[in-house]
């Protein structure tokens, strides 16, 4: 297997975040987020209406290295001229919306191997930390690249940009010249600039309803342009999202259930019934006792820690798609990552590192 490992150290960037977003990042508040917790969960239909795969967003409240922030999780998945692929997010983000940590998958199967390539970002003192690796076949291209933190005020990952947009969307405008930061698709630093569309209305079920549009195109010195079309509904739900250019759009096929504020108290004031038992023996009992007493400590637990649910099911997901003869290694692959323990040093290709193996071979 050829393995090719490079790393870089990136100075500050000419590129600069627009004063406007910069406004824009600073003005948002906690209840600003908190407003946008919920499930977004799409269909990907071709230009003839045909399914082709499902796109599916999350937002809530966890905690990383024992701090509160906001777990972010978005799955895609389908089949594009008859090519099975997908994209899979996780990720760590502030209550500034800064990005902690953030693992993005993207795959295609093609018809005799699989194009995969993962981007592992980390925040690490005061930089940025971004791993990459493309497998294809045999080859295995590794890349790292460490950015300063103080040259990327105003950088937005793929994670927060899908937070921004249900904010953006629940004020319903979109200010002036509002230029972030962020990663092309060569990992390079790019800018990523948002602007209003027009109100237009969309067919969601049985039901005609307006929605509010936001166009978002990413850029760099070295690629074309890509835009995105994102339509809201006024909750901030999404109801509708294309690449422009694309054959396939996602889109919203029920509007969502709207719970208000009283059902959701009266909803989480509710007791279980206690468990009746036909038998009163004073062990059986005890053991009854701590059975209960173990559950409700494990699923206290994965209640503050809903990243166990998106973990587990992206690691099930990929690994039926790719069925592994090792799954054990496999698993290793997939969920090192993850690990926020590791030294610097394991997480950074370095050149020096980098020498010694080149010597080796």
């Amino acid at each position: 297997m050829d393995m090719n490992e490079t790393a870089e150290l990136h100075e500050k960037t000419d590129l600069k975040a627009s004063n406007e977003a910069l406004e824009f990042l600073s003005s948002i508040e906690p209840k600003d987020v908190d407003q946008c917790l919920f499930v977004d969960s799409m269909v990907t239909v071709s230009d003839t209406g045909r399914e082709l795969g499902e796109f599916f967003v999350s937002v809530q409240k966890a905690s990383y290295n024992e701090e509160p922030c906001y777990l972010v999780h978005a799955n895609s998945h389908g089949t594009i001229d008859n090519i099975p692929c997908g994209t899979s997010i996780t990720a760590y983000l502030s209550r500034s919306l800064a990005t902690l940590m953030e693992n993005h998958d993207e795959y295609m199967k093609l018809q005799e191997h699989t194009l995969e390539k993962k981007l592992h970002i980390m925040r690490q003192g005061s930089h940025l930390i971004v791993n990459t690796i493309i497998t294809e076949k045999d080859e295995v291209k590794k890349q790292a690249f460490t950015f300063p933190l103080d040259s990327l005020q105003g950088f937005l990952s793929e994670s927060s940009n899908l937070v921004i947009l249900r904010i953006l969307a629940k004020r319903k405008k979109v200010p002036e010249n509002l230029t972030f930061l962020s990663f092309d698709t060569n990992t390079q630093i790019g800018v990523s600039t948002y602007r209003e569309l027009d109100v237009k209305k969309q067919v969601i079920g049985t039901e005609v309803v307006e929605v509010f549009g936001i166009e978002r195109t990413v850029s760099s010195a070295e690629k074309i342009p890509a835009t995105w079309h994102c339509y809201f509904l006024p909750d901030g739900h999404l109801a509708s999202r294309v690449q422009v250019g694309s054959s396939v759009t996602m889109n919203l096929l029920q509007l969502p259930l709207i719970v208000s504020e009283d059902e959701r108290d009266r909803k989480s004031g509710c007791e279980k019934k206690p468990l009746v038992w036909e038998e009163d023996i004073e062990l059986y009992s005890k053991f009854l006792d701590r059975k209960e007493e173990l559950k409700a400590d494990h699923s206290t637990y994965v209640r503050q820690h809903p990243e166990l649910k998106a973990l587990l099911a992206d690691f099930l997901q990929m690994l039926l798609l790719r069925k592994p003869q090792d799954v054990l290694s496999f698993a290793h692959d997939f969920f090192i990552p993850f690990d926020s323990q590791r030294p610097a040093e394991n997480t950074v290709f370095t050149s020096q590192n980098i020498t010694a193996e080149q010597d080796k071979s």
